[in-house]
């Protein structure tokens, strides 16, 4: 199972149900992914705090919707690492896809534990990372529009 820290900035404020989707999808992906006993750190920043991350990390002046930096491999076999969510660009998103907040942010949430799990993909998206963030999507029960 992979245990979720959930934190926000101060100003920001989490719907209940956000968190307890995203729990719900780190149970799935752990089954999906055969992965036990992991801790993964999740924190939700505006945009002028994830801008800051993609500048530093990146070399990206710009803010991201997600970012995800695993733990270095052996410093810690129980810690995955740390997933950073703009809320900002997450309400940006899921006005212009014309879905909920909550299905933007769980979808954002997946996308980053797929990174921390191994997946990767340049400027297009990784089809076979696609298919298990859909995957994840319908088993909670989160659809587009």
């Amino acid at each position: 199972m992979i245990d979720a820290n959930i934190e926000a900035l101060e100003e920001l404020h989490l719907d209940n149900n956000i968190e307890d989707y995203i729990l719900h999808a780190c149970s799935v992906i752990s089954k999906m992914e055969n992965v036990s006993n992991k801790e993964v750190n999740i924190i939700f920043v505006d945009n002028p705090f994830i801008k800051h991350l993609n500048e530093k990390f990146r070399g990206k002046d710009k803010p991201t919707d997600v970012l995800s930096f695993p733990l270095e491999t052996g410093l810690d076999d129980e810690f995955l690492g740390e997933i950073y969510i703009s809320l900002d660009k997450a309400r940006e998103q899921a006005k212009k896809y014309g879905h909920s907040l909550d299905r933007e942010v769980v979808f954002l949430a997946i996308h980053g534990l797929l990174h921390l799990a191994g997946y990767e993909h340049d400027e297009a998206p990784n089809p076979k990372m696609r298919e298990k963030e859909e995957k994840v999507l319908e088993e909670l029960g989160l659809f587009r529009g």
